[in-house]
């Protein structure tokens, strides 16, 4: 028995300008306000939305994220932003190596692992994201290679707390397909890497760390895969953009 709190995170990804952002966000803060769901709740707009949306939930609890952060403090590094900045936003966490990320932008374990540090160098809170694409789970392979991103990824990075760390495990075989792997399959996965952040940092820590479930989580399938033992709410992609749906996805946590 744990008192993990579940986290239902939002991911915008490349989606909404300011005014479209903060549109949604007051509907979420209305609803919630009147719910009081017993769960965490966070999104993560794109930058150039972030100071509204920010500015828009102030005096509520729903966290906002960036979606990505440079390893460096400041610097020579044109089109980069760097984890002070967020911070100085009033961002509380950041997605750091999501698989769209590692696939279409170079993202590598060893960068992920410095922009992990840089965020807690900055008193964020890094969802630091891996899983396995199709053919490595075909190929019998999904352990293997999101243990190696784990390991990888935390490096030498140092906590203080296990409450510095979200992890979310996003199979990318299920993220933006309709594809979604069963309750069973996300569990399975999910279990392992607590087992791997125990023989890293010990049991105490590794429960401690919440792990949350990203690949096509939808209204209807919410409450199975957050019913997992260590599944403890999701990052979420398409169904976020949309109030009603992802008001749902909250409720089910």
């Amino acid at each position: 028995m744990t008192d993990r709190v579940p986290l239902v995170a939002g991911n915008w990804k490349m989606n909404k300008s300011a005014v479209e952002a903060t549109a949604l966000v007051n509907i979420l803060a209305q609803s919630l306000a009147a719910r009081h769901p017993v769960c965490d709740v966070l999104v993560a707009p794109p930058f150039t939305a972030l100071a509204a949306v920010i500015e828009a939930l102030r005096g509520t609890d729903i966290m906002v994220a960036a979606q990505n952060v440079f390893w460096e403090d400041s610097g020579a590094f044109t089109g980069e932003v760097s984890a002070p900045m967020i911070r100085d936003l009033g961002c509380t966490h950041v997605i750091v190596g999501h698989s769209e990320r590692r696939q279409l932008f170079g993202d590598t374990d060893t960068s992920v692992s410095k922009r992990l540090q840089a965020c807690l160098r900055s008193d964020l809170i890094p969802i630091f994201c891996l899983g396995e694409t199709l053919d490595q789970r075909e190929s019998g392979s999904t352990f293997a290679v999101v243990k190696r991103q784990l390991i990888e990824g935390l490096g030498s990075v140092k906590f203080a707390s296990p409450r510095q760390l979200i992890l979310a495990y996003e199979p990318v075989w299920a993220i933006g397909t309709g594809l979604n792997a069963t309750p069973s399959q996300a569990q399975e996965v999910h279990s392992a890497l607590r087992e791997e952040l125990g023989t890293v940092f010990g049991a105490g820590f590794a429960q401690q760390v919440l792990i949350l479930y990203g690949g096509s989580v939808k209204p209807d399938n919410a409450k199975s895969l957050f019913d997992c033992e260590d599944i403890d709410g999701g990052l979420i992609g398409g169904a976020s953009l949309k109030a009603d749906d992802f008001l749902g996805i909250i409720y089910s946590a």
